[in-house]
């Protein structure tokens, strides 16, 4: 398996900040006919509408070809650095915007967006399909789900097979003895995931126990490094970029859907995933999408937002960016469904906590930690 290919879902989230790159995807060629958006932007409306997004969005070319077929507008696609970069530059140019739709802010960042006044509402045709505990937005449609993705324990299934040890199942069990000197995760205050691992132990523990909880897990020897690529490719054993580095970490904080990755890109491919997912350590994302207030192309927008929750593009998620689409029902290609781990209780913290407390969760945090 390629460790370059490994991550086209988690390039945006190693880091808090990087540097932004914004670049464009040509627009397709219409293959239908002028739709009734393209009738409510008027006879000159623009047949363009422009998406913002972190770098890592990808979608299949087929799958925009068909929203051109089905709405005769194109796409135009800007991509912004992370998650946290692309949504800095939108709250800088806020009420004039650089494109119509923004993809990409999550629950952990959601209501900063939305107290900065980023979008306008929109009921996105298929909301109905989306279960109700992600329509964190509710009341207002300002933001629509379109995806979601688990950070979870992930565990090299050989070494415990090796010896004979039962791998973790919870956060609990990460502090018993028996895993001394086995966990990496990544640092919370320049990484996405090591954020969300924080935030599961927030979850979990409380605002009077999560302390408590990381000076045990620093007692019994959790590594910490910057970002994805290094605790993954390099510190845990159980990837194939570990394999090759030596690494001696077993468990490494990652994701639900790493397993069905490491699958995908083995060569030959292996008949079971050779790493598995610790469910009762995993924390909740969803992702979101919204109209941007001020974009040029409102109708253009509105017609994104309802097929990013259509049927080809549901479909097309979890292979792309390797993410959980938002409608549930949606087909799942059979690798992804076959390796990935289903987590049927992630752990979650409202929105409004993680922006009350995430700049002193943070800064509490890289002081126990890092004394």
């Amino acid at each position: 398996m390629s460790t370059i290919k490994r991550s086209v879902r988690t390039t945006r989230r190693y880091a808090a900040v990087s540097v932004a790159a914004v670049l464009s995807v040509g627009a397709l060629a219409a293959c239908g006919g002028p739709s009734d958006g393209d009738k409510e932007a008027g006879a000159g409306g623009s047949k363009t509408v422009t998406l913002v997004s972190h770098d890592s969005f990808d979608v299949s070319p087929a799958v925009l070809k068909e929203f051109t077929r089905q709405s005769g507008y194109t796409v135009k696609v800007l991509k912004s650095g992370d998650a946290g970069a692309a949504l800095n530059q939108e709250i800088l140019t806020k009420g004039s915007p650089r494109g119509d739709v923004f993809f990409g802010v999550d629950n952990t960042l959601l209501s900063r967006a939305l107290d900065n006044g980023l979008f306008q509402p929109y009921e996105a045709k298929g909301l109905n399909g989306v279960p109700a505990d992600l329509q964190l937005d509710k009341g207002e449609h300002r933001v629509t789900p379109v995806d979601t993705g688990d950070i979870c324990v992930n565990y090299d299934k050989k070494y415990f097979a090796e010896k004979k040890l039962a791998p973790p199942k919870s956060l609990d069990d990460l502090v018993k003895p028996a895993y001394k000197n086995l966990l990496v995760t990544e640092n919370a205050a320049t990484s996405s995931p090591g954020l969300g691992f924080l935030l599961a132990t927030a979850g979990r523990y409380g605002d009077a126990g999560w302390q408590g909880y990381w000076q045990k897990l620093k007692d019994n020897g959790v590594k910490v490094v910057d970002g994805w690529e290094q605790a993954y490719n390099e510190e845990f054993s159980g990837s194939a970029g570990g394999k090759k580095a030596k690494a001696d970490r077993p468990l490494v904080v990652s994701y639900a859907s790493s397993p069905p990755v490491e699958v995908l890109f083995a060569e030959p491919r292996p008949a079971e995933a050779p790493t598995g997912v610790a469910t009762g350590t995993c924390f909740r994302q969803v992702e979101f999408a919204g109209l941007l207030d001020g974009a040029k192309n409102e109708a253009g927008g509105k017609a994104l937002l309802d097929f990013l929750l259509g049927k080809q593009f549901q479909q097309d998620l979890p292979l792309k960016m390797f993410v959980n689409p938002a409608v549930k029902d949606t087909e799942l290609p059979e690798v992804y469904a076959k390796f990935g781990a289903t987590v049927d209780r992630p752990l979650t913290v409202a929105p409004k906590k993680i922006a009350d407390n995430r700049e002193q969760w943070v800064k509490s945090w890289s002081s126990l930690v890092n004394k």
